[in-house]
């Protein structure tokens, strides 16, 4: 053994330690079916998931204290499959979830955990619904929402997006294209209504989708520090834009790739979008939580406006442009 010298020994967790070793969030998969009739009502709505194992069944930890034997508390992420169901009125609604015994990383919780997938997976495939009746986005939903507090929220969305009807695409020429989009939610279908529309630019040249603006509708009841609450509305836009068109964890057989801003590239200032807010405030309703509903919309509304934009459909979070320009070649 070499002799002992007394000297301290600097051991220090770095950037790609964390990106390699640290949790990921829960991978998810969806199926999704519909049935219609002639006049354009929706008479049953069937959606599947695919999550890993109930919570219960595994623990995550620190693992640089569980490698080196150290004490370590254990969390047990949950809930993932909340939102899964859906805030609309239909007559027949199954809503199913098929656990995975395992999945590549050890999952784990991350913003909005659950919701954001779940939601994605609703709100586009409502869009898609809309889409095949011939009937307005907005429209749509407010005919089959049964809350008057869902409705109002919406009403106001169309007010503050100036937003005009939607009942079919209209074919757009230049290589750059627009489009909005439009997504709403009651989280977990206990609180805080939000509902946002989305504009966005599309470059069939390059895939390079640009998100130009966000208009927000927040009701989360009594608003005790209205500051307090834009913040976390814009930071729920900002951050989930990023991850819904660039963030992707990347690996190979052994490890993960993906270690530092290089190679998993966020959003940047230039390309970040405005954001218009209107806040419902209730000071007679219990205040609910803002830290993450907003984040849940983000990534519909913005598929949503891709497909209005470009008439495709994007199935896969994030929205590379190479995924975009694979994804525009059929079409």
């Amino acid at each position: 053994m070499p002799p002992e010298t007394g000297l301290p020994v600097r051991v220090q967790w770095m950037r790609q330690d964390e990106h390699g070793w640290d949790p990921k969030g829960p991978p998810t998969f969806y199926d999704y079916r519909a049935a219609i009739d002639g006049a354009g009502n929706v008479l049953g709505w069937q959606a599947e998931a695919y999550l890993p194992d109930r919570p219960k069944e595994f623990a995550v930890t620190l693992l640089a204290a569980e490698l080196a034997g150290l004490p370590r508390d254990e969390s047990h992420p949950g809930n993932i499959f909340n939102s899964l169901a859906i805030p609309y009125t239909f007559p027949n609604i199954r809503a199913t979830v098929h656990w995975l015994a395992e999945t590549p990383f050890r999952p784990s919780w991350i913003r909005t955990p659950g919701r954001m997938q779940n939601t994605y997976a609703n709100e586009s495939f409502i869009d898609e619904v809309a889409v095949a009746v011939g009937a307005d986005p907005f429209e749509f939903r407010l005919k089959n929402l049964n809350d008057p507090r869902g409705a109002e929220l919406l009403r106001k969305l169309m007010q503050l997006s100036q937003w005009q009807p939607q009942t079919a695409r209209t074919a757009q020429s230049g290589d750059v294209v627009s489009g909005r989009g439009v997504a709403y939610t009651k989280y977990e279908l206990v609180r805080t209504y939000v509902g946002v529309v989305a504009d966005v630019d599309v470059d069939r040249r390059t895939g390079k989708i640009r998100v130009k603006k966000f208009h927000v509708a927040h009701d989360c009841g009594q608003v005790i520090n209205p500051d307090g609450l834009r913040n976390q509305i814009e930071g729920n836009v900002v951050q989930t834009v990023s991850r819904t068109l660039l963030e992707e964890i990347k690996f190979d057989r052994s490890r993960v790739t993906s270690v530092d801003w290089a190679s998993y590239p966020i959003l940047k200032f230039p390309d970040v979008p405005d954001v218009a807010i209107e806040i419902i405030d209730r000071p007679n309703e219990k205040p609910w939580g803002a830290g993450e509903p907003t984040a849940a919309v983000v990534p519909p509304a913005i598929a949503n406006a891709i497909y209005n934009a470009t008439g495709v459909r994007m199935r896969s979070v994030p929205f590379t442009p190479e995924k975009m320009l694979a994804a525009l070649k059929p079409a």
